[in-house]
């Protein structure tokens, strides 16, 4: 049985969905990390769509991210885990990528991609993301939680995001909870 890997660049950094066998920061090249999927099941609904992350292709840019490891005993569990919470529309697209990871080993791994030619993609403006991801809930839960676990996971990785650190500050002004001054 060959090694199965899995890259995680959005919630799977804080919930895999299982335990890894191996985690490991690593870059997939010629993708950006972006809130650019409309979420009408996880992070919003049908009436009132939040933002998740997807990758999205864009040649001479870089995703970091965490490369797990699946024991070899869970494989199609995982795969199966995987494909029911990802692939519950069909915005995301299963594919193997390249990965280059820290230690120097180089790897294939199944990551979720957005398919740029469904209804669910969109690029929007940051002001416009930060103002849906503050108001959208969804089966998973308040969209700034996404966010906001998003953001503290890559902060703790040392993975620097300007536009994400401009988000949960936007956002967390929009819901009231900014900085207190004192």
């Amino acid at each position: 049985m060959s090694d199965m890997w899995v890259f995680g660049y959005g919630s799977l950094l804080w919930n895999p969905g299982f335990e890894p066998e191996e985690a490991v920061t690593a870059t997939l090249e010629a993708y950006r990390r972006s809130f650019c999927m409309l979420s009408i099941h996880h992070r919003g609904t049908e009436e009132m769509p939040g933002l998740v992350l997807a990758l999205d292709a864009e040649p001479g840019d870089r995703c970091t991210g965490v490369a797990f490891k699946v024991k070899p005993s869970e494989q199609a569990a995982v795969l199966a885990g995987l494909r029911e919470r990802e692939l519950i529309s069909s915005a995301y697209e299963e594919r193997h990528v390249a990965l280059a990871l820290e230690d120097g080993r180089e790897v294939e791994a199944l990551a979720y991609v957005i398919n740029r030619d469904h209804v669910q993609y969109c690029n929007f403006p940051l002001e416009e993301q930060a103002q849906r991801i503050a108001r959208s809930v969804g089966g998973r839960g308040p969209n700034p939680e996404y966010l906001y676990n998003t953001a503290d996971h890559l902060q703790k990785m040392g993975i620097h995001d300007a536009d994400m650190t401009w988000l949960v500050a936007r956002v967390r002004d929009l819901e009231g909870k900014g900085k207190v001054q004192g």
